[in-house]
């Protein structure tokens, strides 16, 4: 069979910059279970409609497989409508965050897909893809799979067991994708020095899930969060607080980094874990250190770091591997940030939310705001750059908040431009106020997806207390320090709105919440006192 792979475009107000590894990976495990595989990476090169159709129409396909997250849904349609002009009908399969995160809802805003692929893919596909080659199209006993019967109707099948001994999985078909033409002039990240002077970086995932329950954020089947329930003679997916964290051997990832130095020639890793401490206290603060030892014995560790001095562009671009990752700050600590450093880690991000304790209380972040400045500061004494994220717009979100996130950036000497809460697909915020989001639209879900981007720009508002325009204004006045007039519209606000909104959120736990899903009443997450 000939399979093709399409990545679909990302981010079309940034330069493609990470290979995606997902489809890297199943790219590999189909090419070596013998099909013919071809890989159209749109999100590398931005290609026009008439390229598409070009590629589309390059040869008889009988597979084109697109996987994506949410904020893919524009241009999957436009591939689909694409694939939907071509003089052949090749079986069409759409896996990821974007199927992953709402079945049936997807199947029926893209009539064009055959099947769809629900969370982990890795043994899923083969075992589709094996049925198609034999003509087998009945796929009611494929576990992990959304598909449709004669009359349209969409079908969730019991979800596929994720996979655990990961150090099983191939090496990711890097070869498959311009590296040299797209990614690696792309390599720098404006993060660290190192990472702005890196010019061959690549990136590994060396991990799946993360031990916390952050009620923006969403998983999507690979952390074991995901369970399938029926209802009305259907299954459907819900996520939940349950967490099953896998992880590859320390061998095995630096394994793989000598195997990307030695053909590739990279001098700089981006680990796209979601959190790499969590992993770390998931075995005891072991599973980062022998990473951080094994990486130095393999002789990664950058000249500059082993020679303890200043790092000089002229002397040591491409020698050794510098790196970053993912960090928590109620997890991190001198000491493996002191062995990180000294095996090559240049920066670190922090999600940090929030420096308001009631915020981060309600995100279930398990931080707070002390902890996150004592994070920024302990990782900078230990030479590695902090990256600090923040989000504004949470349902509690109020002047409060505002001032102690100011007031933080000055104590600390940071700059922050906040991102805001994105109720994304997947994410407990999504179903908890789905009745709002949708309102905002006209009760269109095709138009809240089509909106959906990196949460850059403000979409569907959750916050109680602010709408879009005052959000925008108010990150704007933040970033500018502006306290003058933020204080003047806090006055303002008063009088207009009287007492603002604080939404507790109840922490029930996850079979309370399955069991409201499974007898199908209203989800109730939340209470809403006023002036609390």
């Amino acid at each position: 069979m000939k399979i093709l792979f399409i990545n679909p475009v990302v981010r079309m107000e940034d330069v493609p910059k990470h290979v995606p590894y997902g489809i890297a990976l199943l790219a590999k495990i189909c090419d070596l279970k013998g099909y013919q595989v071809q890989v159209f990476d749109a999100n590398a090169w931005r290609p026009s409609r008439a390229d598409v159709a070009r590629v589309l129409e390059a040869d008889r396909w009988d597979v084109i497989g697109i996987g994506g997250i949410s904020t893919t849904y524009n241009y999957t349609q436009f591939l689909l409508e694409e694939i939907s002009r071509l003089p052949f009908n090749p079986f069409v399969i759409l896996g990821g965050g974007i199927i992953t995160s709402m079945p049936h809802d997807i199947m029926k805003l893209m009539p064009r897909l055959d099947l769809g692929v629900i969370g982990e893919a890795f043994q899923t596909l083969p075992e589709v893809l094996d049925r198609l080659a034999h003509g087998n199209r009945n796929w009611e006993d494929v576990k992990g799979v959304i598909w449709r019967d004669a009359q349209g109707q969409s079908h969730l099948n019991s979800p596929r067991e994720l996979m655990y001994k990961l150090d099983e999985l191939p090496y990711p078909a890097w070869e498959m994708f311009p590296l040299e033409e797209v990614y690696f002039p792309n390599s720098q990240t404006l993060f660290s020095e190192e990472g702005m002077m890196a010019q061959r970086r690549l990136d590994i995932n060396s991990s799946y899930g993360c031990s916390l329950i952050c009620r923006f954020c969403f998983h999507l089947g690979l952390t074991g969060d995901m369970t399938v329930y029926e209802r009305d003679n259907n299954r459907d997916v819900v996520f939940t607080y349950e967490r099953d964290i896998r992880y590859h051997s320390p061998d095995y990832i630096v394994n793989l980094i000598v195997y990307m130095k030695e053909k590739y020639s990279i001098d700089f890793i981006s680990f796209f874990d979601e959190n790499l401490m969590t992993m770390n206290v998931a075995t005891g603060g072991t599973w980062l250190r022998e990473i951080c030892e094994k990486m130095i014995s393999a002789g990664l560790q950058p000249p500059h770091i082993r020679e303890s001095r200043p790092f000089d562009p002229k002397r040591d671009i491409g020698k050794g591997i510098h790196w970053s990752g993912t960090s928590h700050a109620s997890l991190c600590n001198p000491e493996i940030l002191n062995l990180m450093r000294q095996a090559g880690c240049s920066h670190l991000v922090y999600g940090l939310e929030s420096f308001n304790d009631r915020v981060l209380k309600n995100i279930g972040k398990g931080t707070t705001a002390r902890q996150n400045k004592e994070a920024i500061a302990m990782t900078l004494n230990n030479g590695i750059r902090p990256i600090p994220n923040q989000i504004i717009g949470f349902p509690d979100e109020w002047f409060d908040s505002i001032y102690d996130a100011m007031d933080a950036w000055d104590e600390m000497g940071v700059v922050v431009k906040p991102f805001f809460a994105t109720p994304y697909p997947g994410s407990e915020w999504y179903y908890t106020y789905k009745d709002r989001i949708l309102e905002q639209y006209n009760n269109d879900l095709d138009a809240f997806m089509r909106d959906l981007g990196d949460a850059t720009n403000v979409t569907a508002v959750i916050s109680q207390n602010f709408n879009s325009v005052e959000l925008l204004g108010l990150r704007e006045l933040m970033v500018r320090r502006d306290r003058r007039k933020i204080r003047e519209y806090d006055g303002l606000w008063a009088k207009l709105h009287g007492q603002p909104k604080f939404p507790k959120f109840k922490s029930a736990g996850w079979r309370d919440r399955l069991e409201e899903f499974r007898s199908g009443e209203r989800l109730n997450l939340y209470v809403d006192p006023i002036g609390q």
